[in-house]
């Protein structure tokens, strides 16, 4: 532009210090956008892009608006494309203002820092999180600003930190600046793809001003007083957290009220890769809540509630005592169907009150959401009276920290009105009878209201003139108009103050003077209503410690009632359990899969697992017929029952898992360069090196993305591994289709053959879906291609294929031969044992045999076996 404005030139010098953001810049009852704001919001929003100087000597400066008062759906908008954006607002009244309006941004607005529910998923937090590494320690710190759940932990290595951040699932991450270097970055590209990021320069993380931030947040509170002691790396990434809320927000959260530490060895630890096998919060195929396991679970009532239940079964306990009461409430609660009922209807009119709490902390509560907490808070007492009649110690602990606020409840009753508008500043707010100036100013409302109809009638009575109107305008108040065929009634005291094509408008003193009593006491009630709402909304904000706490309790009401609802409506059994090593399951079933196919029954089957005997067992048939439901049944069942949870089965026996591996399926990481065999060959190794005794492993095909030789292999020798290495060996389940590796159970004897049921008839396969002892004698392949689909001449193709491959006859090229009576050409190397012949099988037998211990009936026993090994 040839020349700038005063209100382009301020909001030029506003923009330049908010350059990420798109500015939200106040202008009477608009927010305006200019420049390339308004392009990428008119682009985004849908809304119209017009400018200003249009048709002047000056470049034309794209312009767009929204109202101020309906902001919100705008703002969510913007921040689901992943913008930020800056709330500018007038700081002093325009009627007082000497020239330009002064205005400063007042907070800003960002995917992590959302507050206002119409850009929040109810039962999923929003969490902006913060990564900070030193000497090769990673600190995280997690904050939910909508709730105040601000959490920190450390680890040991960056897979460790990115699988936990994958858990945490972030809307925002805040990273050091050397994280853009390119190799830094593409380790952390999983955890920036698709999410706002924000750098910050090193000082930003340095440890005294870190403390000094938490000692400001916390009320001179110290890592010592908070617990967090020692862990400097996750204080400098919880400092950097505090920062940013001082660069956006203007001053800090009060409903942060403190930070909780936890540890990976408190919990039953699942990476990334196992939290998508098992298909936990989200389906594998479309990302999905239903059809995972926290779909199938939720049957929570409230928000929280469901934000809580996905806390659960993402960080299981490892803590016997604490899933002992877990489990007490549960099956209290189940046993007690008529409470239960009666707790889940109380609970049905509870409002979201983490997150009530945190916009009545943050002063953006509206007088609805008074309203809502008012209505939850009066839900507590019933509550705590049906928790009375209760005896587990869990709920008990549920019921004494359980507060009514009885004086929080009582204050908004009495000041809000029943039904308040959306809008603060139209008034109508404050009940009746709360205030004495409040109630004067609205009677001398409405006795002017009242006032302006009898001054009507008494003018037309004395004009004569019925069709004398008393209206109102903003230009001129309250005037009297009269058509032009009666101006010759007018009196001598109306004083002309406008005149129209076909009337005239008229003032008298009388009527100006009541307009400035009625105009008065309408503006000074606006004004006295929000200030009477500001003091209700700072009352119930200084209280917000004790929210938070109740909010805490009834999640935690709602999550057990939701698990013992699940439990008697599915027939779930209670698990016993232990601190030993031995696994049992009688009848069990996939929670997930029984759920969302009862049109047809669903097979149980028994497990056991242990440190002896049954430590890895290698499971062989054809696919579809059920291997990957079964093990994955047995992981999720172990994850329920150290969640608190009643679990799918006739009986169970369980002990407590350290971690559960998974390497399940085929995929590759294409930002990270891996092919698909690669990254099965990582995640094996991440299970070779992180299984401890006490965890389980689940392996669903290891080696086929190589070669037949080397995929078998590497299969056995990671089966040997997991059964040799005591340090490493896990309760392990063990699905392949390399049948050599039934062998092992020969030589090892914690290794156990089992296999799926399958029955054939007519040239076509049934699947019974029941484990069975042994191994498969047949892969049933083409029956599978049969099911799933293919051609008839493309199976019957591949039969005759098949015929001539078991026979070893070729075509020189090497092609399988239909036509009889060629010559044979040399068959390619079948896939044959590790051992090679027979003969070597036997050799290595003898070889593990001490005969000098062996009893007569041992001796017996072992030249049946060898007899049966020799058998073709």
């Amino acid at each position: 532009m040839s020349e700038l404005t005063p209100m382009m030139r301020q909001y030029l010098e506003i923009k330049a210090n908010y350059p990420d953001t798109i500015l939200f810049f106040r202008l009477g009852d608009f927010y305006e956008m200019f420049l390339d704001d308004a392009l990428k919001a008119s682009r985004i929003l849908g809304i119209t892009l017009t400018s200003r100087n249009k048709n002047s000597d000056g470049a034309e400066v794209p312009l767009c608006g929204i109202p101020y008062h309906s902001c919100t759906p705008y703002i969510a908008k913007l921040i689901e494309a992943g913008e930020k954006v800056a709330i500018c607002e007038q700081t002093e009244d325009p009627k007082a203002a000497k020239g330009i309006v002064k205005r400063e941004v007042v907070k800003v607005i960002t995917p992590g820092l959302v507050v206002d529910d119409a850009s929040l998923s109810p039962k999923e937090n929003n969490f902006l999180l913060a990564l900070f590494c030193d000497d090769a320690r990673y600190g995280l710190a997690f904050l939910d600003l909508s709730t105040g759940d601000f959490r920190v932990t450390e680890l040991e290595d960056l897979q460790g930190a990115l699988a936990e951040a994958a858990c945490i699932a972030p809307r925002e991450v805040i990273l050091p600046a050397a994280f853009r270097e390119p190799k830094m970055a593409r380790e952390v590209a999983t955890l920036t793809v698709e999410r706002a990021i924000t750098y910050f320069d090193e000082w930003v993380y340095d440890l005294d001003y870190c403390q000094r931030l938490i000692g400001n947040q916390f009320n001179g509170a110290t890592a010592a007083t908070l617990g967090c002691e020692g862990l400097t790396c996750a204080l400098p990434a919880a400092g950097a957290i505090l920062h940013y809320l001082l660069e956006t927000q203007k001053g800090n959260a009060p409903h942060v009220t403190g930070i909780s530490r936890y540890q990976q060895n408190e919990h039953l630890l699942l990476d990334e890769s196992t939290r998508r096998n098992l298909e936990l919060t989200a389906t594998i195929s479309e990302g999905k809540r239903r059809g995972s396991l926290l779909g199938l679970m939720d049957r929570t009532i409230t928000a929280m509630g469901g934000r809580k239940l996905k806390q659960w079964i993402n960080y299981p306990l490892m803590d016997l005592g604490r899933v002992v009461k877990r489990q007490d409430a549960v099956q209290e609660l189940m046993e007690a169907p008529g409470a239960r009922r009666e707790l889940r209807e109380l609970l049905d009119g509870v409002y979201d009150l983490e997150r009530l709490n945190g916009r009545i902390s943050l002063a953006s509560a509206s007088a609805k959401d008074l309203a809502a907490l008012k209505d939850s808070l009066l839900r507590v007492p019933p509550i705590k009276e049906k928790l009375a009649e209760l005896s587990s110690p869990l709920l008990q602990e549920v019921n004494s920290g359980t507060d009514p606020l009885e004086e929080i409840s009582a204050l908004i009753g009495a000041a809000i009105v029943e039904n308040p508008p959306f809008v603060l500043r139209d008034g109508g707010i404050i009940a009746d009878g709360f205030n004495a100036e409040l109630d004067e100013l609205r009677a001398i409302s409405r006795e002017g209201k009242g006032f302006i109809a009898r001054l009507e009638a008494q003018e037309k009575a004395r004009t004569g003139i019925g069709s004398l109107k008393i209206r109102y305008n903003k230009v001129f108040g309250y005037y009297i108009e009269v058509t032009k065929t009666n101006l010759a009634s007018i009196p001598e005291d109306y004083i002309r103050r406008q005149t129209l094509a076909n009337a005239e408008r008229f003032v008298t003193t009388e009527l100006k003077e009541y307009e400035e009593k009625v105009l008065g006491a309408e503006e000074r009630i606006r004004e006295l209503e929000f200030s009477l709402f500001q003091e209700v909304r700072e009352a119930a904000a200084a209280q917000g410690e004790r929210i938070a706490r109740t909010a805490d309790r009834l999640a935690t009401l709602d999550v057990l009632a939701s698990l013992a609802e699940l439990a008697h409506d599915r027939g779930y059994c209670r698990p016993l359990m232990h601190e030993g090593h031995e696994l049992v399951i009688t009848d069990g079933r996939h929670a997930v899969i029984e759920e969302m196919h009862q049109q047809e029954r669903f097979v149980p089957n028994d497990t056991v697992l242990d440190n002896g005997e049954n430590q890895l067992l290698i499971i062989t048939g054809p696919n579809m017929a059920g291997k990957s439901t079964f093990m994955r049944q047995v992981a999720l069942i172990a994850l329920m029952a150290q969640m608190g949870s009643f679990v799918p089965a006739a009986e169970a026996r369980m002990p407590l898992i350290d971690r559960i591996f998974t390497r399940v399926g085929a995929s590759d990481n294409l930002a990270r360069g891996h092919s698909t065999f690669m990254v099965e060959m990582m995640e094996s190794a991440n299970i070779l090196r992180g299984a401890t005794s006490r965890s389980l492993v689940i392996l669903d095909e290891i080696g086929r993305g190589t070669s037949t030789f080397d995929g078998v292999s590497i299969a056995w020798a990671v089966a040997e591994f997991l059964h040799d290495n005591k340090k490493h060996a896990a309760k392990t389940l063990f699905a392949t289709h390399y049948h050599e590796l039934t062998e092992l159970a020969v030589t090892r004897s914690g290794i156990k053959n089992f296999n799926i049921a399958v029955r054939e008839w007519n040239d076509r396969i049934i699947f019974l879906r029941k484990i069975v002892p042994g191994g498969a004698s047949h892969s049933y392949g083409i029956q599978v291609a049969r099911l799933a689909g293919l051609p008839s001449e493309v199976i019957e193709r591949a039969k005759e294929i098949l015929q001539n491959l078991e026979k070893g006859e070729f075509a020189e090229e090497g092609v399988p031969r239909i036509a009889a009576g060629r010559k044979k050409s040399s068959p390619p190397s079948p896939q044959l044992s590790l051992f090679g012949s027979g003969e070597d099988l036997l050799r290595e037998r003898l070889k593990g045999v001490e005969v000098t211990t062996l009893t007569p009936l041992e001796a017996l026993n072992l030249v049946d076996e060898l007899k049966r090994m020799m058998q073709p």
